[in-house]
């Protein structure tokens, strides 16, 4: 979609070159939801690409990826055989919404600032017990826990002209055990619930929740629960106000499915473990 309010496009080589953020301002990464409709109140579009960051960078510490490594890429990575996690990288990139033209264009920090509910690289930085580096405007940087980003449906605890630089996931989440799953109401349709199970070798045991709920929610266990005791804490973490309502979902349909996909997933777990 043309975006006819645009009057300005910039691409700058190197940090300095960023301009001082504005009203009407907005960082552009693979651009797909930017373009996906009209944007009435924008002006001026700064291009993150054009910085030339590299994508990704795996060490013994972990993965870190630039926000501009776009989901193909990300899936198409050659993992360490340590990272057992790995598989449910390629699950969560799969799961957006679109073809896979649209995974070689979407960006990694494109769709966790985003912060749409159904974003899989929410899900995944969330799960993955991922540190996000950011740019002040300031010139300076911070960084922040992924679970702590997202605050609401298109809420984020980013500041105004702040930049989500990188996403940093550690070798130690990565090397866990993990279970996926994901519902929709429709083949190929936007996640209404999308759920990451992980299982460490002291026998912890972690849950994230994210799509059926308006911003992520991660459970920590010391060990796998039963069922009925994972339901409880599901219940207790999760008020009715945080269930989300969308046309993707009706509310009772997204917590049906988010305590039988938890629960699929700590079977799925408790069976590999053992």
């Amino acid at each position: 979609m043309d975006l006819s309010t645009i009057e300005t496009v910039m691409r700058p080589g190197d940090r300095g070159d960023l301009p001082p953020w504005r009203a009407g301002d907005a960082w552009l990464g693979g651009g797909t939801w930017l373009f996906s409709e009209p944007q009435p109140d924008l002006r001026r579009l700064v291009d993150l690409a054009s910085l030339g960051w590299p994508p990704h960078r795996l060490a013994e510490d972990g993965l870190t990826l630039a926000a501009t490594c776009t989901l193909g890429t990300l899936e198409a990575l050659d993992w360490p055989a340590a990272w057992r996690a790995a598989p449910v990288v390629g699950l969560c990139c799969r799961a957006l919404l679109g073809s896979f033209k649209i995974r070689h264009v979407a960006t990694v920090g494109g769709n966790l600032c985003l912060a749409l509910p159904a974003g899989p690289m929410i899900a995944l930085a969330v799960a993955m017990e991922g540190t996000c580096l950011l740019w002040t405007p300031d010139g300076g940087e911070r960084t922040l826990p992924a679970r702590e980003v997202v605050l609401g449906p298109q809420r984020t605890a980013l500041a105004p002209g702040e930049i989500l630089r990188s996403l940093h996931l550690p070798a130690a989440a990565l090397a866990r055990r993990a279970a996926f799953r994901r519902a929709s109401l429709s083949p190929g349709g936007r996640s209404g619930a999308l759920l990451i199970g992980t299982l460490a070798g002291d026998g912890a045991f972690r849950l994230t929740v994210t799509a059926s709920v308006r911003r992520p929610v991660h459970l920590d266990f010391p060990d796998l629960p039963d069922r009925d005791g994972l339901r409880r804490a599901l219940d207790a973490a999760i008020p009715d106000s945080l269930v989300y309502d969308d046309v993707h979902g009706h509310p009772d349909w997204r917590r049906h499915m988010t305590r039988h996909l938890a629960d699929e997933i700590r079977h799925e777990l408790a069976e590999a473990g053992a």
